[in-house]
C-alpha cells in the first residue's frame, strides 16, 4: 500500500484541452465504459468516498477530471463513453475531447483501463488497447467487480483477456479488481508506482533539454 494516493485532491473539471492544468509532470489517465465502475476505483484507490463523483446514472462523467496526487503526479478521469443515455451529438462531444487529450497531452504517460469482468474488451476498449499500442503507452487493466463472479471464474476471464492480448508489445498489466471487497487494492498501487517509475527518467530527460 503507498499512501502516496490517499493524498489525491481534485483540482478541476476541463470540457476543453485549454482548461487543464498545466501540461507539465505525469499523469496516469482512467479510461473506461460508463458503467465500468471507473469512479469506484479512483475513489477505493485514494481511500477517499467522493473524490470522483458516483452517479446511478451511468456517464455522469463528462469532462476530464484531474486530481493532484503530490507535487506533479496526477490522475485524470476521463469521460466514460458507449453506455450513458445522452444524445449522440454529445457522445461525440466527448468524443472528440478525449481524442484530442489523449493525442496531445504531454504529460499523459500511462492508460488505466477499467472493464467490467463479466463484459471485458467492448468495441471501446479494443479501441483504447489499439490506441495505446499505436502511442506506445504502458497499459494497466482492471477487471472490475470481481466480486460478482466466483474465485475461478474470475481467474479464467483474467486469463482469457491475457490471452486476448498477448501480441502488444507495449509494458501492460491486468489484475481482478473489487471496489466493494477491496481486492486488489494493493496490487493497483504497485501499478501505479511502477508505471509513474517507468516514465520518471523520460520525464527528467525533456526538462534536462535545452529550449530550441
Amino acid at each position: 500500500m503507498n499512501p502516496i494516493y490517499h493524498q489525491a485532491k481534485f483540482i478541476n473539471s476541463s470540457p476543453h484541452l485549454k482548461d487543464t492544468p498545466v501540461d507539465e509532470g505525469l499523469e496516469i489517465a482512467f479510461a473506461g465504459r460508463s458503467n465500468a465502475g471507473k469512479s469506484s476505483a479512483i475513489n477505493t484507490l485514494t481511500r477517499q468516498n467522493a473524490l470522483a463523483r458516483i452517479s446511478k446514472t451511468p456517464g455522469r462523467t463528462q469532462m476530464l477530471n484531474f486530481f493532484e496526487i503530490n507535487g506533479q503526479l496526477r490522475f485524470v478521469d476521463l469521460p466514460g463513453y458507449g453506455y450513458a443515455k445522452v444524445p449522440f451529438e454529445v457522445k461525440q462531444e466527448w468524443h472528440k475531447l478525449m481524442e484530442t487529450y489523449l493525442t496531445h497531452r504531454k504529460s499523459l504517460c500511462a492508460i488505466i483501463l477499467v472493464m467490467d469482468i463479466r463484459h471485458p474488451l467492448t468495441e471501446f476498449d479494443w479501441q483504447m488497447v489499439e490506441w495505446c499500442q499505436h502511442s506506445e503507452l504502458p497499459l494497466h487493466i482492471l477487471l472490475t467487480k470481481a466480486d460478482k463472479l466466483t474465485y475461478g471464474a474470475g481467474k479464467n476471464t483474467l486469463l482469457q483477456v491475457r490471452r486476448e492480448l498477448k501480441e502488444l508489445t507495449v509494458p501492460l498489466t491486468i489484475q481482478l479488481f473489487s471496489a466493494l471487497k477491496k481486492i486488489g487494492v494493493d496490487e493497483v498501487h504497485q501499478a501505479l508506482d511502477d508505471l509513474f517509475a517507468l516514465a520518471q527518467p523520460l520525464a527528467v530527460d525533456e526538462m534536462s533539454k535545452p529550449e530550441q
